[in-house]
Protein backbone atom coordinates (compact mmCIF):
# COMPACT_ATOMS: atom_id res chain seq x y z
CA UNK A 1 0.00 0.00 0.00
CA UNK A 2 0.96 3.53 -0.93
CA UNK A 3 1.74 6.51 1.72
CA UNK A 4 -1.02 8.26 0.26
CA UNK A 5 -3.28 5.16 0.61
CA UNK A 6 -2.23 5.28 4.12
CA UNK A 7 -2.78 8.57 5.09
CA UNK A 8 -5.95 8.13 3.81
CA UNK A 9 -7.18 5.10 5.49
CA UNK A 10 -5.80 6.59 8.71
CA UNK A 11 -7.08 10.14 8.26
CA UNK A 12 -10.87 8.94 6.98
CA UNK A 13 -11.49 7.57 10.34
CA UNK A 14 -10.01 10.62 12.23
CA UNK A 15 -11.89 13.22 9.62
CA UNK A 16 -15.38 11.36 10.94
CA UNK A 17 -14.46 11.18 14.51
CA UNK A 18 -14.01 15.31 14.09
CA UNK A 19 -17.48 15.62 12.50
CA UNK A 20 -19.09 13.47 14.73
CA UNK A 21 -17.84 15.81 17.96
CA UNK A 22 -18.80 19.17 15.86
CA UNK A 23 -22.14 17.38 15.67
CA UNK A 24 -22.66 16.47 18.83
CA UNK A 25 -21.38 19.87 20.06
CA UNK A 26 -23.99 22.19 17.95
CA UNK A 27 -26.82 19.97 19.43
CA UNK A 28 -25.84 20.22 22.65
CA UNK A 29 -25.86 24.12 22.04
CA UNK A 30 -29.39 23.82 20.40
CA UNK A 31 -31.28 21.25 22.72
CA UNK A 32 -31.36 20.88 26.01
CA UNK A 33 -33.18 18.15 28.04
CA UNK A 34 -35.95 19.07 30.38
CA UNK A 35 -37.70 16.97 33.57
CA UNK A 36 -41.22 18.90 34.32
CA UNK A 37 -41.63 19.18 37.86
CA UNK A 38 -45.39 20.18 38.69
CA UNK A 39 -48.67 19.92 37.42
CA UNK A 40 -49.17 23.44 35.46
CA UNK A 41 -49.01 21.73 32.13
CA UNK A 42 -51.06 18.97 32.64
CA UNK A 43 -52.87 17.12 31.01
CA UNK A 44 -50.07 17.87 28.35
CA UNK A 45 -47.02 17.03 30.29
CA UNK A 46 -46.87 15.50 33.88
CA UNK A 47 -44.43 15.78 36.62
CA UNK A 48 -41.36 13.70 35.58
CA UNK A 49 -42.16 13.83 32.25
CA UNK A 50 -38.79 14.24 30.06
CA UNK A 51 -39.25 17.28 27.08
CA UNK A 52 -36.56 18.44 24.28
CA UNK A 53 -36.17 21.82 23.77
CA UNK A 54 -34.44 23.57 21.08
CA UNK A 55 -33.29 26.49 21.86
CA UNK A 56 -32.88 29.79 19.53
CA UNK A 57 -35.84 29.66 18.04
CA UNK A 58 -39.11 32.19 18.24
CA UNK A 59 -42.21 31.17 19.77
CA UNK A 60 -45.66 31.21 18.16
CA UNK A 61 -49.04 31.32 20.13
CA UNK A 62 -49.58 27.72 20.70
CA UNK A 63 -46.33 26.24 21.25
CA UNK A 64 -44.95 25.29 25.16
CA UNK A 65 -41.98 27.11 26.19
CA UNK A 66 -39.04 27.06 28.85
CA UNK A 67 -38.23 30.23 30.52
CA UNK A 68 -35.92 31.02 32.92
CA UNK A 69 -37.78 31.34 36.73
CA UNK A 70 -37.56 35.35 37.42
CA UNK A 71 -38.67 35.90 40.89
CA UNK A 72 -41.70 38.04 40.46
CA UNK A 73 -41.37 41.61 42.06
CA UNK A 74 -44.95 42.69 40.93
CA UNK A 75 -47.49 43.77 43.25
CA UNK A 76 -49.25 40.15 42.48
CA UNK A 77 -46.58 37.87 44.26
CA UNK A 78 -47.79 35.57 46.19
CA UNK A 79 -45.78 32.84 48.12
CA UNK A 80 -48.29 30.87 48.10
CA UNK A 81 -48.89 30.30 44.38
CA UNK A 82 -44.95 29.95 43.69
CA UNK A 83 -44.31 28.75 40.08
CA UNK A 84 -44.49 25.67 39.32
CA UNK A 85 -40.58 24.48 38.73
CA UNK A 86 -39.03 22.28 35.85
CA UNK A 87 -35.59 20.79 36.48
CA UNK A 88 -33.39 20.88 33.04
CA UNK A 89 -30.64 18.30 32.77
CA UNK A 90 -28.32 18.17 30.78
CA UNK A 91 -26.97 14.90 30.11
CA UNK A 92 -23.03 13.45 30.32
CA UNK A 93 -21.42 10.94 30.17
CA UNK A 94 -21.45 10.32 33.70
CA UNK A 95 -24.66 12.17 35.72
CA UNK A 96 -26.99 14.61 34.96
CA UNK A 97 -26.19 18.35 35.56
CA UNK A 98 -28.61 20.62 37.30
CA UNK A 99 -29.19 24.44 36.26
CA UNK A 100 -31.02 27.53 36.73
CA UNK A 101 -34.78 26.77 37.64
CA UNK A 102 -37.09 26.85 34.66
CA UNK A 103 -40.80 27.08 33.84
CA UNK A 104 -42.63 25.39 31.69
CA UNK A 105 -45.36 27.14 29.87
CA UNK A 106 -47.71 27.72 26.88
CA UNK A 107 -47.62 30.61 25.02
CA UNK A 108 -51.04 32.23 24.71
CA UNK A 109 -49.87 35.65 22.85
CA UNK A 110 -46.51 37.23 21.28
CA UNK A 111 -45.39 40.70 20.68
CA UNK A 112 -47.91 42.68 18.33
CA UNK A 113 -51.20 40.41 19.17
CA UNK A 114 -53.69 41.68 20.96
CA UNK A 115 -53.70 41.75 24.81
CA UNK A 116 -55.68 38.64 26.57
CA UNK A 117 -57.79 41.03 28.83
CA UNK A 118 -60.60 38.14 29.35
CA UNK A 119 -58.24 35.47 29.67
CA UNK A 120 -55.30 36.93 31.93
CA UNK A 121 -56.74 38.71 34.86
CA UNK A 122 -53.29 40.32 35.08
CA UNK A 123 -53.46 42.01 32.54
CA UNK A 124 -57.24 43.58 32.11
CA UNK A 125 -55.76 47.00 33.40
CA UNK A 126 -52.90 47.51 31.33
CA UNK A 127 -53.05 50.18 28.76
CA UNK A 128 -51.75 48.64 25.26
CA UNK A 129 -54.12 47.13 22.71
CA UNK A 130 -51.45 44.80 21.91
CA UNK A 131 -49.02 42.62 24.02
CA UNK A 132 -45.85 45.21 23.85
CA UNK A 133 -41.99 44.16 22.10
CA UNK A 134 -40.33 41.76 23.99
CA UNK A 135 -43.07 40.78 26.47
CA UNK A 136 -45.14 37.32 26.21
CA UNK A 137 -48.15 36.02 27.61
CA UNK A 138 -47.51 32.57 29.28
CA UNK A 139 -50.69 30.04 30.68
CA UNK A 140 -50.12 26.90 32.11
CA UNK A 141 -52.62 24.08 30.96
CA UNK A 142 -53.53 23.28 33.94
CA UNK A 143 -54.70 26.61 36.04
CA UNK A 144 -55.12 25.97 39.15
CA UNK A 145 -52.12 24.58 39.63
CA UNK A 146 -50.13 27.29 37.53
CA UNK A 147 -48.41 30.57 38.43
CA UNK A 148 -48.29 32.24 35.02
CA UNK A 149 -49.64 35.34 33.37
CA UNK A 150 -52.86 35.29 35.33
CA UNK A 151 -50.99 36.21 38.17
CA UNK A 152 -47.60 38.16 37.31
CA UNK A 153 -48.72 39.74 33.74
CA UNK A 154 -46.15 39.73 30.87
CA UNK A 155 -43.15 37.36 31.21
CA UNK A 156 -40.05 38.84 29.59
CA UNK A 157 -39.07 37.56 26.19
CA UNK A 158 -35.28 37.53 26.64
CA UNK A 159 -36.11 34.60 29.31
CA UNK A 160 -37.05 32.17 26.79
CA UNK A 161 -34.72 28.80 26.83
CA UNK A 162 -36.52 27.36 23.86
CA UNK A 163 -39.42 26.01 22.78
CA UNK A 164 -40.35 22.24 23.50
CA UNK A 165 -39.39 20.14 20.37
CA UNK A 166 -40.38 16.79 21.47
CA UNK A 167 -41.05 14.41 24.42
CA UNK A 168 -38.83 11.90 25.43
CA UNK A 169 -39.07 8.42 26.56
CA UNK A 170 -39.56 8.21 30.31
Amino acid sequence: MSTASWALAGGVPVLAAFVLVLTATALRRRLVAVTVRGASMEPAYRDGDRVLVRRGRLPAPGQVVVVTDLPDTGPTADPATAPVRAAPVRATAARAVPGPALVIKRVAAVPGDPVPRDRVAALAGVPERYVPRGQLVLLGDNPSASFDSRHRGYFPAACVVGTVWRSLPG
